[in-house]
């Protein structure tokens, strides 16, 4: 049974134009810490949910290289905040105003990626189709432990993570942070 406080808004679908109520539910998440769940539907069936992550902590950078099956298993933490790279692939998954926070491993993030790539093999344009099934073939070389990676993480709000005994994580300078996406409205005590 949820004992935290229901708040209510409503307000105008961006659909249909009638009444879209809103739900705001506090809590407080391992790892995330405070965070803000909200739900929002309208009987057309418009639906739009997301967690605000409530804390700013300092910018970081996580690093983790890749280089058996076995570092597949490592947890990544991604807040909505969040930017993951693959530079061997080139692959670079920046925040958006759609941003979804995650907790998954190094598989799920690759089989994320593998769900983008396969969508652009249908593509017409004959380059990034090759493109696309050149980095899937690479991908499942990864996935058998005979292909090397680095994935890197960072959050200008400091709440994401890759969590592993050989990743390694710093403290982001100011102008490495302030040259990252949040991908959404970043809300401040006062």
């Amino acid at each position: 049974m949820n004992t935290k406080p229901l708040t209510i808004t409503k307000s105008t679908c961006p659909v249909c134009s009638r009444e879209l109520v809103t739900n705001w539910v506090e809590d407080n998440i391992p790892f995330f810490g405070e965070v803000m769940h909200i739900t929002s539907l309208c009987e057309c069936g418009f639906r739009y949910s997301d967690t605000l992550i409530m804390a700013q902590r300092a910018p970081v950078h996580y690093e983790l290289r890749i280089k058996s099956r076995e570092d597949l298993d490592a947890r990544v933490v991604r807040s909505t905040s969040g930017t993951i790279r693959i530079p061997e692939l080139g692959i670079s998954i920046e925040p958006g105003p759609a941003s979804e926070s995650f907790v998954t491993n190094i598989e799920g993030v690759l089989e994320r990626v593998e769900e983008i790539l396969a969508n652009v093999t249908l593509w017409d344009e004959v380059e990034k189709k090759a493109r696309a099934e050149e980095l899937l073939s690479i991908i499942e070389r990864i996935k058998r432990g005979e292909y090397g990676i680095t994935v890197i993480i960072e959050d200008p709000l400091g709440n994401s993570a890759i969590i592993a005994e050989n990743a390694t994580g710093r403290e982001l300078t100011e102008d490495e942070a302030s040259g990252l996406k949040t991908g959404m409205v970043v809300f401040e005590k006062v």
